[in-house]
Parts: C-alpha cells; structure tokens; sequence
C-alpha cells in the first residue's frame, strides 16, 4: 500500500465551506447553521473517497499568539471577526473530525501553516507523498518533489493538484522557495502583511525573475528606477520582515508518527447522533447506508464544547437571530410507523366507503391525500385516497386502474370534497387538487397546506413532509422508495405496491400532514402571519391549480420555423468564425477554442489557464475581450443563439402534455425566500426577453383559436413604486403621481437640472441608481456598471440621497429594526429572518443588510400580485366569464381572453391589479393584446 498523507488546513477548509453556501446556508430546525460543517464532510468524503489516503489528519491554528505577532504586531490586525455561526459550528467540526477517526493537530504558538510544514517535512523523509490540502497559496513554497498542494473543488471546477512544476509555471520562478521573496515583495492584504508599496503580483514576478530573491533586489537596488528604486530603498527592512513572515515555518514542535496518523474505519457511535443531530439526512445515508434515520439516532446535544477540548464551553453568542418555526422544535425523536401506535383502515368496498362518507361530512376539517402513478398531475393517474380528522387514525381508499371506474368511486366521496363549509388539509395541496379535477371534482373550502404554513414561518429551509415530521414531531414518515424503489428506469408506481402496505403509507401521510397544522397553526397567530396565510397563500392554491390545468397552447409549427431560422444562423455564425480563424475547430469545445483565441489569434498574451492546463473561455472571459475582436462576439453570438434553440424553441415541443396538446407549467409557491413565485417544466420566468432573438420564443404561445386573443398585463416599475410607497419619500412620491418618467425625474433631481434638459446618458444613470440602491449597491458596482469613474458614481449616489432623503431614512429605519427584531416584513406582514444582521463579521453582515432592504419591496411586489390573482381569478368566476388566466412571470399575467369578452376582461384586471393593495401613489398596469405573446406584451 502506498504511504500518501493528507494533511487539511482544517480553519481555511472550513471558512470556505461556510461562505460557498452564505447566499443559501442550510440550517437544522433548531437554527444551527450547519453550511461549515455540511461543506467540510463533503470535502472530507470526497478526499477518502477519491484520493484514499493512507493517513491524514487536520490542522488547526489556536488563539495563542505566535512569533509572527511579536515581531509585527499588525499582522493579521485587518481579519473580520468570525462569523458567529462559523464559531457555532467548530465544535460540531472537530466531533466530525474525531468521529471520522481522525487526528486534530494544534501547537500554541505556531499556526496551521507551520505545523503542516513542519509534518510534511517529516514525513516525506520516512518515504510518504504528502497533500497539503489547502485553498491558500502560501504553501506553494512547501512543495517538492514529494509534497503537493492540493486546492480543493470551486464553483464547479476540480480541484487541483500543484507540484514542482506547476509551481514554477504558475509563479513564473525558478526555484519554489522564491515563492516567499514573491509574497514578501507583494504583500497579503488578508494577513496584514505589508510587503513593498508599489509591488503588485506582476513586478514582483518581473523582479524575482531579474534578481532572484528580495535580498539581491535590494543589493542592486541602485538599477531601479524612479519611485520603485524609492521604495525599495525605503522599505527594505519593511519588505525583510514582510519575507520571514510569509514563510512557513518548519520545526514547529510537532511530531510525525505514522500509526497516529493512519486511516481507520469511522466511529459509528459518535458520527451517527452527530448526524442526527446535525440533520445529515443525505449525508447520513451516503455514510451508514440507506437506513441511517435522524429521528431514530437524534439524542439531545448541544454541541458546547471547547473547540480542542479544554472543557470550558464557548460563551453564549449573542444577537443571533432564528425563526420561530426553527426555534420550537417539537420533541425527541425515535418514532416511526413501526414503534408508534395508530389505526389505518383499508375502506376497499361500497358499505365501508358510505360509513366513512358519513363521518366525513359531519367534520369540519379533514386532512386528505392522493395517492397517484407519478409527481406530474397532469400526466398521472389516481391509485387511491387517504383521510385523517383525528390523531393518529386515517382511512384509505384504493381505486381500480380503469379511469372510469376509479372516476365512479373517487366521485363517492365529491359531495365531501367540494362541501365549502369543511376546511381541507393537506401537503402540496394544489397537487392533490389538480389530480382530482382531472377526475371532475372540484375541491373546495378552506384550505391549510402545511408546506405554506412552514414556508412563511420560515422562508429560508426545507419544507418537505418527511423534513417537516421529523423536526416538529420527531417522527420518520415511510420513505417513498421503500415502496417504489430509487428514481430511474427501474422505478415502479404506487399501483405496483400491495394495497395494505399502500394504506399504512397513505394514511401515515394524511395522519402526519393533520399532526403538523395542529402545530403550525397557533405558530402562524404568534408571528401575526394568520392574513397571509387564509388570506393570499392559501387562496392562491386554487388559483394556479386553475392555470396549471388550463395550460398555454404552443405554436409547434412556428417553434419549427423558428428552430430552422436558428439553425441557419448558427450555421453562419459558425463559417464566420472559421474564415476568421482561419481554421476549421469545435466550437463547442472549451479546449479547441481557446488554442484558436490564444495561442493562434494570441488576443491575450496573459490569459488564464485551466488546472488541466487548458485556456478558460467562460462568458466573462469572451465578454472582456470581445471589444478587442469580432470573431469573439461571433463566438458569444453563437454560444446564445444554440442556447436558445435547445433549452426553448427545441425544447418547448416535448413539454406539450400527450393529453391535452398543450403546455402545463408548475408554479411553486415555496421556494423563493422573497415570496415570489417561481415556475418549471417549463421555467416561464427564464424565458429571455432582453434580446430580439429571445423574445421571439414568446411568438410560440397563442390562444386556443380563432375566438380568442392573449391579454397580458404587467405592472409599470412596481418595485420603485413600492420604495416611493413605503419610504413615503415627498420627491419620488411627486413623480409618481404626476405620472412623470422616474428615471428622467431622478435624473433632473440628481443633476440639478430641469426635466427637459435630462440627456440619456444622464437618464441612463439614473435607471442604474434607481434599481441598484435596492439591492445596496455601492459607488464601485455602480461605476461598474455604468463604466464611469468611482469618483463620479459615489456623487450620483450622495446627490441621489440628498434628493431622495425619504429613500435613504427607509433604509436606515430598516436597518435598525431589523437589528433589533432579527427579521424584516413586507406591507402584508411577510417575514423574511436575517440571523447575520448584527454579525460581526462585515461580508456577513452585509448580505443581511442588503436581504433587509430589498426583501421588504421584492416581498410586497410578490405579494400584489398575488393578491391581483386572488381577486381576478373570483371575477372570472363570480361573472362566469370564460376567458381564463394562463400565465404569471414576474410581475406580469397572461390571459387567454375570449374575444367577446375582451373589454369586460381589461377592466376587472385593471380594477384588480390597480387595487390590490391600497396605496397612496397610482399602481400603473399596462395591458396589451395579441395574436401571441410577444404581440401582446
């Protein structure tokens, strides 16, 4: 066996991990933030499984001081502060470690960086091939012809391995210890390490490779010119010290020991409650197998040890925020269908089923269930029915494979499902909904759906049944693919399963789905979020249950045309660049086409390289030289324009649903922390609209005939009207109701100027100002933006806020209460929680703020718009109208309008979506009509 140790800069590992997944870090239900710890198994996993090393172990710096800081007291004097949730999550970390069998290394005094030095060292003397697994470049100057660098995957690339002579290529050196004249010239912002002023990376490269070290640079220094000569010479001492401390030290008092360091099989006692606890459920099961169950291994820990085992626990964190559906976690867990009392009748005959009618009528609430043949409801069929209305007890009722026949007794039980006056349970009940409506019912009541319910109490985590069971009732629900098998081709169907083990499931379903509103409803009246609940969420279920069976009809022969006109261009584009290359290659190959653009064409003598060593050619690389060459906006062209053809205009086609020729999206209700809905198969919102080629998609949707035209309606700058609205600011008010362009205002406001002497560019500003202050944009990404000076953006944003004063107060007000109440709201009360507002940790703390600004606008324009539907949906029904509403992207719905009641139709969408919400500034909805979509927008 090969002698290969891994050695993992454990605390740059894990800083990593937890920011990779900021932007949507993953949290228990007791609110533990587990994105470090979740991001470093993952790792780890990846490294025993792929690389299988013969021994490994894990560094971690300590809190002692360490020769660095005595010799200059400023280093590391810049850090942020940890992340709270990043200082949680140690102890969880080093359990994890300790449970995988695995040995933590710490000296006092010395850092991760010597210590790994100092055993790499070792190591390779006793014949082992060393991995220093780290993301930092400073171990660069650690490799040799047995020791390696091993930076880990990122943002989708692989990892990479750096020996000798990549290092040398990669630092343009000679030999690897000039790696550390290189950093010392240099400097580390993020160490606090000064280096030389005016040494950037490329002239410390360009004089090592002169001179050789930073001491012959300074020897000769009188060679040098103007004010590099000048800082060299003034700060060699500085640029000395800046050298010893980017080298790695190595006789840290440390020691190798083959035995302590080798792999060994993981503590199953320990990893498992640390799992559970953690709720590792895929993790879990990648590890222990598919039977790994957090509820059954779940144990009370709280994870407060001291980070290297002192005993003292960590002092209480202060200011973290959590949700109250993350903070009431219900109870122990251990239970599961097997060890937890309960009664699930089989109803399987006409006597049986007018019993449980009758006592189904006389309820005021039931929770229900569809048991079907597959996840799509319009493509499905139904294989039985499951009820609940008291704990613990549930009713199924299986149904033949005929249509008719099932339809005969799945109508038994109509008079019950469409009674108005009981209320109707259930987990995605719009899937539910839609199954039965192909069956001719027509549910109806009030509705609670538990996904909802936990979806506003907590916006930001997983709201499946099983997840939902175990966190609130410590419950492990029957897996689906116990009964059916893993997805793919081998899958069966639930009509495949014996009907007395379908009942246990189904009736587990019903039952835990009416054990779950038993506890989310008093949690909804304690957030205040009972409105948003009866009164938009819920609601709107039967709304888009509606559009989603309607569906949209798609011009097929139209979509043909279109993808041959594609084809034909894309054919153009591609001889186009051949001629210019002067070569024919693959253009779809990253490899081919960046020998053509760099090593033939040579448009960038410094361009970026792969770890395989072949040129990146990503959109941001083609988009920064494209102004330098024709042939690369012939090539982004091209890359667009095949994009389109396969991910719409080919694929449209296969979307249409077999039995109604038309095509079915699904609009989720839960997955957007704003509020916002989203949709898919086909994902409407994605459609492009920015371009002429992708609005052209849009031509495909058409009425269903002759007799009907598309409406489309769409708010005018909702989100700047509901800053005007909820800011109260007196000058964007003013602009608003006067009806005046808000970018020409804001221009006229911002320059100093009048309306009429507003130019485009000066308008084009403004737009930028406008739309970038609600996601907090700073004066460098607006310079960015707009291409303009630094200097000159943070002007147009100081002169924005001295004119827009009620615009920067808001954000101020915001700001504070959401430090002081850990959460924000739109205007109908929905919450978005921000558990990093009072972090102290800057990059944190700043993603918060900027959710804090902008979830209140994008939260209120999501929920007007649902509102809109709600209240036009009930138009169209009240005036039994048979036009229908087959669309919602963004802040816009299509209808497909019958002719005859076009008129009718624009007032009811007007009247609606311009009241939905009461405001003290005009809502302006533009209609427009058509032959197709595109038409009609």
């Amino acid at each position: 066996m090969s002698k290969k140790l891994f050695l993992l800069d454990g605390m740059a590992l894990i800083y990593r991990a937890h920011f990779a997944l900021s932007k949507n870090p993953r949290f228990t239900s007791n609110g533990i933030n587990t994105s470090a710890v979740m991001g470093f198994t993952n790792t780890l996993l990846e490294v025993l499984k792929k690389e299988k090393p013969s021994h490994i172990a894990v560094v971690f710096d300590t809190d002692a001081p360490t020769e660095r800081h005595t010799d200059y007291e400023a280093y590391k004097g810049h850090r942020q502060a940890m992340p709270e949730d990043l200082s949680a999550a140690l102890p969880f970390v080093v359990k994890l470690i300790e449970g995988f069998n695995i040995p933590v290394i710490t000296s006092d005094g010395f850092e991760a960086d010597d210590v790994i030095g100092t055993l790499s060292k070792q190591a390779e003397k006793e014949g082992f091939t060393v991995y220093c697994m780290t993301p930092d470049k400073d171990f660069a100057q650690l490799v040799s012809e047995n020791i390696y660098m091993y930076k880990p995957a990122r943002m989708g690339n692989d990892m990479e391995i750096l020996g000798v002579k990549e290092v040398l290529a990669k630092w343009e050196i000679e030999h690897v210890h000039q790696v550390i004249d290189i950093l010392g010239l240099w400097g580390d912002a993020v160490d606090n390490i000064p280096g030389i002023p005016g040494i950037g990376e490329k002239t410390a490269k360009s004089l090592i490779k002169t001179y050789g070290s930073m001491e012959n640079i300074i020897a000769h220094s009188h060679e040098l010119k103007g004010k590099q000569r000048e800082n060299i010479e003034n700060f060699a001492a500085q640029g000395l010290l800046s050298k010893k401390l980017a080298t790695i030290i190595l006789n840290a008092p440390v020691q190798f020991h083959e035995e302590s360091f080798r792999c060994g099989p993981v503590n199953k006692e320990k990893l498992e409650p640390l799992f559970a606890e953690l709720e590792f459920r895929t993790l879990g099961r990648r590890v222990f197998g598919e039977d790994f169950s957090i509820s059954e291994t779940k144990v009370n820990s709280s994870g407060q040890m001291d980070l290297f085992g002192s005993g003292n626990a960590p002092s209480e964190i202060k200011n973290i925020t959590i949700s109250p559906a993350q903070a009431l976690t219900a109870v122990e867990g251990g239970k599961n269908i097997e060890n937890v009392e309960h009664q699930y009748h089989l109803i399987d005959d006409e006597e049986k089923r007018k019993s449980l009618i009758a006592v189904l009528e006389n309820q005021k609430a039931i929770s229900f269930d569809t048991e079907t043949t597959g996840i799509d409801a319009n493509n499905a069929d139904l294989v039985g029915l499951s009820f609940s209305f008291k704990k613990g007890e549930a009713y199924y009722i299986p149904v033949p494979e005929d249509f008719e026949s099932a339809k005969a007794i799945a109508h038994e039980f109509k008079a019950v499902l469409e009674n108005p006056e009981i209320r109707k349970i259930g987990q995605n009940i719009k899937y539910d909904i839609l199954i039965l409506k192909w069956y001719g019912i027509n549910v109806a009541g009030e509705l609670f759906d538990t996904m909802l319910a936990h979806y506003i109490l907590d916006p930001d985590t997983r709201h499946g049944m099983d997840i939902l069971s175990e966190n609130y009732l410590g419950y492990t629900p029957v897996s689906i693919t116990e009964l059916i098998g893993k997805k793919g081709k081998g899958q069966g169907t639930m009509r495949d399963v014996d009907v007395e083990i379908v009942k246990e499931y189904a009736g587990e379903d019903a039952d835990i789905t009416l054990q779950l509103q038993e506890i989310f409803e008093p949690m909804l009246t304690e957030v205040k979020a009972v409105r948003l609940s009866q009164e938009i969420e819920n609601p709107l279920v039967y709304v888009l249950a509606d559009v989603e069976i309607e569906g949209v009809k798609i011009d097929m022969e139209q979509l043909q045309t279109y993808s041959k006109e594609l084809e034909i261009e894309i054919n153009r584009l591609e001889k186009l660049v051949y001629e210019k290359a002067g070569v024919k290659f693959n253009l779809a190959s990253p490899k081919q086409l960046g020998e053509v653009l760099f090593d033939k064409l040579k448009l960038d003598d410094k361009a970026k390289k792969t770890k395989t060593g072949q040129y990146q050619t990503g959109e941001d690389v083609l988009l920064a030289l494209a102004p330098k060459s024709d042939i690369v906006q012939e090539i982004l062209d091209f890359r667009q324009l095949c994009k389109l053809k396969s991910t719409y205009v080919d694929a449209l086609p296969l979307l249409v649903n077999p039995r109604t020729g038309r095509v079915h999206t699904s609009y989720n209700q839960a997955v957007a922390a704003t509020g916002r809905l989203s949709s898919n198969n086909p994902n409407l919102q994605n459609i492009p609209i920015r371009t002429a080629r992708g609005r052209e998609v849009r031509r495909a949707f058409i009425p269903r005939d002759e007799n009907h035209i598309l409406l489309s309606a769409d708010y005018s700058q909702i989100e700047l009207r509901i800053i005007a609205e909820i800011s109260k600011d007196v000058n964007m008010m003013e602009a608003f109701t006067k009806g005046l362009d808000i970018h020409t205002a804001t221009a006229a406001k911002v320059y100093g100027i009048e309306l009429n002497e507003v130019t485009s560019d000066q308008r084009r500003n403004a737009k930028a100002v406008n739309f970038g202050i609600i996601y907090g944009q700073s004066a460098f990404g607006l310079s960015q933006t707009l291409g303009i000076p630094r200097k000159e953006a943070a002007e147009i944003i100081q002169n924005y806020f001295e004119q827009y004063s009620g615009v920067k107060q808001y954000m101020a007000d915001t700001m504070n209460f959401a430090r002081e109440n850990g959460y924000v709201e739109t205007i109908m009360g929905r919450r978005r929680y921000l558990r990093d507002i009072n972090s102290a940790n800057q990059t944190v703390r700043g993603y918060a703020e900027r959710n804090a600004i902008n979830a209140p606008i994008q939260g209120s324009a999501a929920d007007l718009i649902k509102i809109a539907m709600i209240n036009i949906h009930k138009d169209i029904k009240d005036q039994k109208l048979q036009s229908k509403m087959t669309m919602q992207v963004h802040d816009e719905l299509v209808f497909d309008v019958l002719k005859s009641e076009k008129e009718q139709m624009k007032r009811i969408i007007l009247d609606r979506m311009q009241s939905a919400i009461k405001m003290s500034i005009p809502l302006v909805v533009e209609v427009g009509e058509g032959e197709n979509w595109l038409a009609a927008h």
